[in-house]
């Protein structure tokens, strides 16, 4: 029987996984009524776990009959603090929301976990299920990782997708891989700009952070058209300006905030470097002071090029090739994926499944639904892949 065919049996069982996690959106690493689900299917599936109680992460164990590499499946299984609007019977029972497909994800992976335990005993290695928490925010991929969640055993390759409309040239019922890039690097930065306050009226006795705050929101923006070559992918944003409490006081402060987008490292470290410079020194040629604050987040996701031919030549097995779309441009969006593909050798990839085929609601919105009919498909390409690299010596 074919893989995909095998997938198709299961789907009733993927769709409601996917349902009963809708109802129960959860946020960052406190996943308690999520993380109970995922451990009680893995019982009734007999599959081995370890729980990380601190952060809510659950790392199952297939354990293959024969001796071999690992392959680590990951899926994220968080949501986000939006109060849902879709009307669906099984909406959220809580004022969270799986408003980016998390809980699909996790049921794909689930569906997955259901199958290759059922031939466990033909496999040449493991499989490790990877249900990590905190995707959106505060990031639960690194936590996993100083764990121990990709050794005992090793893990020689990863996989996962993200489901939805993440790109929209993405046909639905399509996948869209990269042999390189795929999504930026995400950090936040924040400036405290420090003056003088006074009367409106007064300008001149004061030292206006309003204003220096101005010229440096102005001045950063000229980072990336200026000073960042046009063919590197950067994005820098300001996207909080906070200060002032009435229409005629000059405030003694002022808050920025924002964020930093780059698929090279040298180009988001080059920025990080010079917003601060930007910034003291605007304020110290006003007379006031910036304190700068930049927080490295998630590094950009960039596939292994080796495990991604090895990944397209199963999906092959899956779709036909029309509906496998090679990106040539990365999304400016961020994902913590990118930590276990530092560790190791892998390949991320959009399993495109709106809901709507025209003008669909996008991700983090109030309205986001997926097509469920579509998920056996992310099932179908988790199984070709894992038995094709252990069984077939793919790449590692």
């Amino acid at each position: 029987m074919e893989i995909l065919e095998i997938a198709k049996n299961v789907e009733e069982e993927i769709i409601e996984h996917r349902r009963n996690l809708h109802k129960i959106p959860e946020l960052g690493l406190e996943l308690p009524q999520t993380s109970k689900y995922i451990m009680d299917t893995l019982d009734e599936y007999g599959i081995e776990y370890e729980f990380y109680e601190d952060i809510s992460a659950v790392v199952g164990l297939i354990k293959g009959g024969h001796e071999g590499k690992t392959l680590g499946i990951r899926a994220d299984m968080d949501g986000l603090p939006i109060n849902e609007e879709t009307g669906l019977p099984y909406s959220s029972t809580n004022e969270n929301m799986h408003a980016c497909g998390h809980d699909g994800h996790a049921a794909i992976l689930l569906g997955t976990a259901k199958i290759l335990k059922s031939m466990e005993k033909d496999l040449h290695g493991n499989i490790k299920l990877l249900f990590q928490p905190g995707e959106e925010y505060p990031g639960g991929a690194e936590p996993m990782i100083k764990r121990g969640a990709l050794e005992n055993p090793k893990v020689d390759g990863v996989i996962g997708l993200h489901e939805g409309v993440i790109d929209p040239t993405v046909p639905k019922g399509s996948i869209g891989i990269s042999y390189g890039p795929l999504m930026a690097s995400m950090d936040r930065f924040a400036i405290e700009i420090i003056g003088r306050g006074g009367h409106g009226a007064y300008p001149q006795d004061t030292i206006d952070s309003v204003t220096t705050a101005c010229e440096i929101v102005t001045a950063l923006n000229d980072i990336v058209s200026r000073e960042v070559k046009a063919t590197e992918p950067a994005v820098l944003s300001v996207c909080r300006i906070q200060g002032g409490f009435n229409q005629n006081i000059l405030p003694d402060k002022v808050e920025l905030e924002g964020t930093v987008r780059a698929t090279n490292e040298d180009v988001r470290r080059f920025i990080a470097r010079r917003i601060e410079e930007i910034a003291v020194n605007i304020a110290k040629a006003k007379g006031a002071k910036a304190k700068v604050e930049y927080n490295y987040k998630y590094p950009a996701t960039i596939n292994n090029k080796e495990f991604t031919e090895f990944f397209y030549e199963s999906a092959k097995k899956i779709l036909p090739k029309e509906k496998i779309l090679v990106l040539d441009k990365p999304l400016m969006g961020g994902e913590d994926m990118s930590f276990f593909l530092n560790e190791v050798p892998g390949t991320y990839f959009f399993l495109s499944n709106p809901k709507l085929d025209e003008n669909p609601f996008a991700h983090h919105t109030s309205q986001f639904d997926i097509e469920e009919s579509l998920l056996h498909i992310g099932t179908a390409l988790f199984v070709q892949t894992a038995i094709d690299f252990l069984n077939e010596g793919g790449e590692s």
